[in-house]
C-alpha cells in the first residue's frame, strides 16, 4: 500500500480515467450496455443511472460534508449551466445532482475534476466519502476538530483506491462528541474523539440488512497515528473479506464469519505490522478553538443548541460566531438556493457550509447580523423537530428503490402540519426506500423500510415499522421492528399518535418509554393483518 499520493496526481490520473466513462456512458445510452453492468462500471465514479435508465445521477464526494464558498460557487455555476433541477444531501455527507442526460454527466464529472472534486468512490466498492461530525471545529466543548483528521484519511483512501480491490465498499468517519451524528459506533471504521486528545476507534460495524455494533478496537488512540488504523483495517478487510458472496461482503459479517476475539487479535496483528512499516505519522494540532461564554438554550431538531437570538441560530466556540441550521424537506435543497447562498456568502469573510448526515446544511462562522442573513434566505428551512424528518431519494429516482421515500415523507408532514402539536410531540422519523437503510432507519426512534404487504386485495405499497432506535454513543442500539403497515395508513397513524402524546401533556421519547402498551396499541391498529 503506498502513501497518499499528491492532490494533482490524482486529479490527473483521475481525469485520464474519464476517458473509460464517457465511453460506457455512451455505450449506456445507446443502450448497449444493461443497467447492472453499468451500475457495476458507474458507481466507482460516483454516477448512477436513475430509474428508468433515461437519466443519471452524480454525487460529489465532499470530506466531512464541507464546503467552502469556491466549492458552493462551482456547484451554483453548474446548475445554472446544465439547468439541473434536483440537488440532494446525502446522510454520507455528499451532495447528488440529478436528472442530468448523457452529455451533462459525462460534461459535468470532468469540470468537477478540473476543479478538484474526485468523485471516485461515490459509489461502488470503494472507500466512500470520508464523514465527520459537521460541526466540528466550531462546536462548545469538543475535546478538539476531528475534520483535518478526516481530511487526511480521506486522501489516504483515495491514494491507493485503484490499486487496492475491496470485497466491498468501506465507510469511514470521525466523531467530535458523543452525539455522533456520524455513526462512529456502527461504521466500518469510526474514530470518537475523547477529553484526553485521543481516540477511542470502532470498526466493523453497519446498517443494512443484517445490522450490528462496531467493535471498540482501540482506546485512546493517538490522533497522529490515524492513518496507521486506517491502513490496518483496509489489510483486515481485503485479506480476511468475502471476495465470493456479495451478500456477505460488508465488514459486520467479519463477526460472525471470524467471531469477535479473532476479528480483534487479526486487526491488531494488521495494526502492528502498519506501525512496524511506519511513514504515516501525522502532525496536526489538537488545540481547541477560542470558547465563547455562557450557554445555549435547546432549539429545533437537527442543532445541537440554539441561541436567544433564534432557534436556528447556533452559538459556536469562537466568540460571537454562529452555525445557522437550513434543514430542507428530505434533504432537498431548491437549486437556486446555492446561488442565493453563495451571493450572501460572497461578503462573509469566514462562512463557509457543512452537510449533516442528518439531510441538513449548516452555514457557519457567521456574524449575528449575516446569521440573520442567512435565515432570512432560508425561509423553508423545518420548523419543528417532526419536520427534521428523513428519507433517502426513493424509488422515484432509485434502481432498487421500493417505495418513493420522499412522497411518503412529504404526504406525512402534510398531515401532521394543521396540528400544530407541540415541538417533540412526534420524532424525527427515518424513511428508507428499501433495506439498504440509506436514511439510517434502523438507529431511528420511529424508522420505516419500505416494501410491500399481502392483503385480501392484492400486494399494497407497505413500509416495516421499528422503534426505540438511537444513534447516541453509550445508548446506541437498533430499533425494535413491529410489523408492516401500509403506507395509506402512516399518516393517520402518525396524527393519532401525536393526539395521544399531546393530549399527555408529554413528549414522544417520554410518552412512549412511560406508555409502552398504549403505543403499541396504536401501532398495531395500522398494522397489516
Amino acid at each position: 500500500m503506498t502513501m497518499t499520493t499528491p492532490s494533482p496526481n490524482l486529479i490527473r490520473e483521475f481525469r485520464g480515467d474519464l476517458r473509460e466513462f464517457k465511453e460506457m456512458t455512451e455505450k449506456f445510452y445507446r443502450k448497449e450496455i444493461s443497467i447492472p453492468d453499468y451500475k457495476h462500471f458507474s458507481g466507482g465514479f460516483g454516477s448512477y443511472a436513475q430509474r428508468g435508465g433515461t437519466k443519471s445521477m452524480l454525487r460529489l464526494r465532499l470530506t466531512g460534508g464541507e464546503i467552502t464558498k469556491k466549492t458552493l460557487g462551482f456547484i451554483a455555476d453548474s446548475i445554472e449551466k446544465y439547468n439541473i433541477d434536483l440537488a440532494h444531501l446525502s446522510t454520507c455527507q455528499s451532495l447528488q445532482l440529478h436528472n442530468l442526460n448523457e452529455a451533462q454527466v459525462c460534461a459535468l464529472i470532468e469540470e468537477a475534476a478540473d476543479f478538484g472534486i474526485i468523485t471516485r468512490g461515490g459509489g461502488g466498492d470503494y472507500p466512500r466519502n470520508v464523514m465527520a461530525s459537521p460541526l466540528s471545529g466550531v462546536k462548545p466543548g469538543e475535546p478538539f476538530d476531528v475534520l483535518p483528521f478526516a481530511k487526511k484519511a480521506a486522501d489516504y483512501l483515495l491514494g491507493f483506491i485503484k490499486t487496492v480491490k475491496l470485497p466491498r465498499k468501506l465507510k469511514v468517519c470521525f466523531s467530535n462528541t458523543e452525539d455522533d451524528e456520524v455513526h462512529a459506533a456502527f461504521r466500518d471504521l469510526g474514530f470518537v474523539a475523547k477529553d484526553n486528545r485521543t481516540f477511542d476507534v470502532y470498526c466493523a460495524g453497519g446498517l443494512g440488512r443484517s445490522p450490528l455494533m462496531g467493535l471498540k478496537v482501540a482506546e485512546n488512540a493517538d490522533p497522529q497515528k490515524t492513518l496507521y488504523y486506517v491502513r490496518a483495517m483496509v489489510d483486515l478487510f481485503v485479506t480476511h473479506g468475502n471476495f465470493q458472496n456479495r451478500a456477505r461482503s460488508r465488514t459486520r459479517f467479519l463477526q460472525e464469519d471470524m467471531g469477535k476475539e479473532a476479528l480483534l487479535s487479526a486487526y491488531q496483528k494488521m495494526l502492528d505490522a502498519a506501525l512496524a512499516e511506519g511513514g504515516l505519522d501525522l502532525d496536526i494540532p489538537v488545540d481547541l478553538p477560542p470558547q465563547a461564554e455562557g450557554g445555549a438554550a435547546s432549539a429545533i431538531a437537527g442543532a445541537e443548541c440554539g441561541s436567544r437570538l433564534h432557534p436556528r441560530m447556533i452559538p459556536q466556540a469562537q466568540p460571537s460566531r454562529y452555525a445557522v441550521l437550513y434543514k430542507p424537506a428530505g434533504g432537498n435543497v431548491p437549486v437556486a438556493r446555492f446561488r442565493s447562498l453563495f451571493n450572501a456568502m460572497s461578503e462573509m469573510e469566514q462562512a463557509a457550509i457543512r452537510i449533516a448526515p442528518t439531510q441538513c446544511l449548516y452555514v457557519i462562522n457567521c456574524t449575528e447580523a449575516e446569521a440573520a442573513k442567512i435565515i432570512e434566505l432560508t425561509p423553508d428551512s423545518a420548523e419543528s423537530h417532526f419536520e427534521c424528518s428523513m428519507a433517502c431519494i426513493g424509488a422515484g429516482i432509485c434502481q432498487v428503490g421500493a417505495r418513493n421515500s420522499q412522497a411518503t415523507l412529504e404526504t406525512c408532514i402534510k398531515a401532521v402540519k394543521p396540528f400544530r402539536f407541540p415541538d417533540k410531540t412526534l420524532p424525527v422519523i427515518r424513511i428508507s426506500g428499501c433495506p439498504s437503510s440509506c436514511s439510517a432507519h434502523q438507529i431511528a426512534p420511529l424508522g420505516f423500510r419500505g416494501g410491500v404487504c399481502q392483503t385480501p386485495d392484492g400486494p399494497k405499497p407497505a413500509y416495516a415499522v421499528s422503534a426505540g432506535g438511537s444513534d447516541r454513543l453509550g445508548d446506541a442500539r437498533f430499533g425494535e421492528e413491529l410489523g408492516v403497515m401500509p403506507e395509506e395508513n402512516i399518516p393517520p397513524f402518525l396524527t393519532e399518535l401525536g393526539t395521544a402524546v399531546a393530549g399527555a401533556g408529554s413528549t414522544y421519547e417520554q410518552w412512549t418509554a412511560e406508555n409502552r402498551e398504549a403505543f403499541l396499541a396504536i401501532v398495531g391498529k395500522y398494522l397489516a393483518p
